[in-house]
């Protein structure tokens, strides 16, 4: 797994214009469709007033299909491929707290310098009941085969960071998130010929009905919860009188024999 000083000596441009290359083409290019196609399933029924979604690198199709008229890009830089981007850190957005209603990350945390710190902003800028849709490659797939071969290290994708959807889960729930969803597709090798991807299309079905936890890429979708809080009447006997100076007067007094 790179670590951070790796992630840090990255050219950011050089790194974004590989990954749009390989999702434009071959595989990606059938990867890429195969989110798209989920994602337009799930963001028509997500609502509020504010989406935004970290990296435009895969596409910037993903918002095409969501009903909340407000959608922003987070961006590290300015990129000619994506029109309405605010440039910015995923690890520090540059967002006011509570003030969005939705987060997409696709791919977004595999190519962080921390991906956990990217959670947690995001549980930051959500409102209460706020929704984060994550799609990431599952290791534990051909993908995640593929980027064990040595002839795959460090070209991307195969050099980002393939966090298992069973992590991104208990991360997310210690950050206090509710999973409602979770679905992992496509179940072709990620060869570079898309003539010859296009033949193994029979796998898909096959894969679905017999292994499905092996899909290359997987869709969290994770609602963030806001705890409940009655509030309780003080009764008389654990009422507490504040009196002059600030201090507090104890309910129960000791008497001097």
């Amino acid at each position: 797994m790179p670590t951070s000083r790796e992630f840090s000596e990255v050219n950011i441009a050089q790194l974004n214009q590989d990954l749009r290359d390989w999702f434009n083409q071959g595989a990606g290019a059938v990867l890429r469709d195969a989110e798209l196609e989920l994602i337009a399933t799930i963001l028509p029924n997500l609502f509020g007033y504010h989406i935004v979604q970290l990296g435009g690198v895969v596409s910037n199709e993903f918002l095409a299909t969501t009903r909340i008229s407000h959608t922003i890009v987070v961006e590290p830089q300015i990129s000619p491929d994506v029109t309405v981007a605010l440039i910015g850190e995923c690890e520090a957005l540059p967002i006011a707290a509570a003030s969005i209603d939705v987060l997409l990350a696709p791919h977004a945390l595999e190519f962080s310098r921390d991906p956990h710190t990217v959670l947690r902003e995001a549980e930051r800028v959500l409102i209460g009941e706020g929704y984060i849709v994550i799609v990431g490659f599952n290791p534990w797939s051909f993908c995640g085969l593929f980027r064990k071969l040595a002839l795959w290290h460090g070209k991307p994708p195969w050099s980002g960071q393939f966090l298992s959807a069973n992590r991104i889960k208990d991360w997310l729930k210690l950050l206090g998130f509710e999973i409602e969803f979770l679905k992992k597709i496509s179940f072709r090798p990620p060869l570079r010929s898309r003539r010859v991807t296009n033949r193994l299309g029979f796998l898909e079905p096959l894969g679905r009905a017999c292994w499905p936890a092996f899909g290359n890429v997987y869709v969290v979708v994770a609602k963030k919860r806001v705890a409940a809080v009655t509030p309780l009447k003080a009764s008389w006997k654990t009422r507490r009188r504040l009196v002059a100076g600030g201090v507090v007067e104890p309910s129960i007094r000791s008497h001097d024999s």
